[in-house]
């Protein structure tokens, strides 16, 4: 389909814009032309696409404010942009907004280990932040599952999590303080590097605030001693609910693994034929990993054993070495590499009670063969968040329309059984429109005055979270 050819009005608007950008920024810090500017057009969710108005990528945080304040002024949407692995389209961009990226702000800033702490630019990639420490015998936690190209200023936006948050928490929990430019230019500081900053709980609010309020420049994170020691087993089961029931089992024996995952059949094949892991021929498996001393390790996996066995796995594969351990955890790393290998696919989140999860898998299930599209499911499994893939084909006319059918109908199952429509991945554009399935009027009501606090204009990562109905009007202009 040809686009359409821009009017002379609006070629001139952007020839305005972008010259008050290039006088406040350093002149390869704005581009514009299709060519620079198509990379952006898309984050993950890449079943939709929309080239901005222009890019800007700043190398502090007083071009960030520099940048935002000429947005402000001549009222242009601005989306916020780490490295554009979103899965929900926080960062896709509109026609008429800049994306200010933040790619190049990737500097540690200061570390301090007496206290616990790392300062980083919000740029910077979530595995290179421990990759800065563990020299020194120290991780930062959270850990997604795209965490080698992911940034830290998009694990904030989206409270992101990963295989080890069961034990560590997700972002939010590791998170101690942030420096926030506003869409006027205002730099704030919020929170630092303590236990808790006095007054009211913004470092909360904006954790999880998907680019609604601010632009998170720096980060404050806690970083850990490395364990001990580590030593994960693979579990395998003839049936997706008997699995689910043997995680509901081990938390409820107050087991506190650092992961529990899970991959069910379809996905276990893919990665097979990928990766080549040597995983069992089973319906499901799980991937369980403990910590501590080896005293402390081998009596979590005595424990985790006992309760397995009743539910009669068709394997238990204790790792024995570094290798076997690697080669354990290599299958669930490469899962959705793997899945790309063999279809399109949509990749959701949604979190459940760890104790629905037999009756969510068996429910997708029968969801599956309502729409005659097939799901693999793999995810985070000790603390119930669900990423279940489903497969479509984007070059079968209305395949995408019943995957996105389908996945509505898996996420309000979620919030049905007392679960909530995302966990780490946000809401962006793929959900927005779910919001009214998990919150009241007035509770959606209360969260855009908040956004109406930091952002009147409505400027901020437009189009994202709140359901277009129940936002007309916001945006001011």
């Amino acid at each position: 389909m040809e686009m359409p050819i821009p009017s002379a009005a609006i070629l001139a608007r952007k020839a305005a814009i972008v010259a008050r950008l290039r006088a406040v920024l350093p002149a390869d810090a704005v581009i514009d032309t299709p060519e620079e500017t198509r990379a952006y057009e898309c984050d993950a969710l890449s079943a939709y696409r929309c080239a901005p108005l222009a890019v800007v990528l700043p190398r502090s945080t007083a071009e960030v404010a520099a940048a935002l304040k000429v947005c402000h002024a001549e009222g242009v949407p601005v989306v916020p942009r780490g490295a554009g692995t979103s899965l929900a389209g926080g960062s896709m961009p509109s026609a008429d907004s800049v994306v200010l990226g933040l790619a190049r702000m990737n500097a540690v800033l200061e570390t301090d280990y007496p206290n616990r702490f790392i300062r980083v630019e919000a740029g910077r990639t979530n595995l290179s932040v421990t990759g800065a420490v563990e020299s020194d015998g120290w991780f930062y936690a959270p850990d997604p599952s795209s965490q080698l190209a992911c940034a830290i200023a998009g694990n904030i936006a989206m409270n992101s999590g990963g295989a080890h948050c069961l034990k560590y928490g997700v972002t939010t929990n590791n998170l101690l303080g942030v420096t926030l430019v506003t869409m006027a230019g205002e730099v704030l500081q919020i929170g630092g590097p303590w236990c808790d900053a006095g007054g009211l709980d913004l470092l909360g609010v904006i954790c999880g605030s998907e680019g609604q309020l601010g632009v998170v420049t720096e980060a404050t994170l806690r970083i850990l001693p490395k364990p001990e020691g580590a030593r994960p087993v693979l579990i395998g089961f003839d049936a997706n609910e008997v699995a689910g029931a043997c995680v509901a089992d081990i938390i409820r024996a107050g087991v506190l693994p650092v992961a529990i995952e899970f991959m069910d059949r379809p996905c276990i094949r893919a990665t097979e034929d990928f990766a080549h892991a040597g995983y069992p021929d089973c319906e499901a498996l799980l991937i369980v990993e403990v910590e501590g001393s080896a005293a402390e390790i081998d009596e979590q996996l005595r424990l985790i054993r006992q309760i397995a066995e009743r539910h009669s796995p068709v394997e238990f594969r204790e790792a024995q070495s570094e290798d076997e351990a690697r080669r354990i955890w290599l299958g669930r790393k490469s899962a959705f590499g793997a899945m790309g290998q063999i279809n399109d696919y949509m990749c959701l989140d949604g979190t459940i009670p760890v104790s629905a999860l037999p009756e969510v898998l068996r429910r997708i299930g029968a969801l599956s063969a309502q729409f005659g599209l097939d799901v693999a499911n793999v995810f985070h499994a000790g603390d119930g968040n669900m990423h279940p893939l489903i497969l479509y084909n984007a070059n079968t006319p209305g395949d995408l329309q019943r995957c996105e059918a389908l996945g509505a109908e898996i996420l309000k199952l979620c919030v049905e059984v007392g679960g909530c429509l995302t966990g780490e991945h946000g809401v962006g554009i793929e959900k927005r429109d779910l919001m009214e399935v998990q919150f009241a009027a007035p509770d959606l009501e209360a969260q855009m005055r908040v956004k109406d606090v930091f952002d009147p204009g409505w400027l901020l990562n437009p189009a994202k979270v709140f359901p277009l109905a129940v936002s007309a009007g916001r945006r001011a202009g």
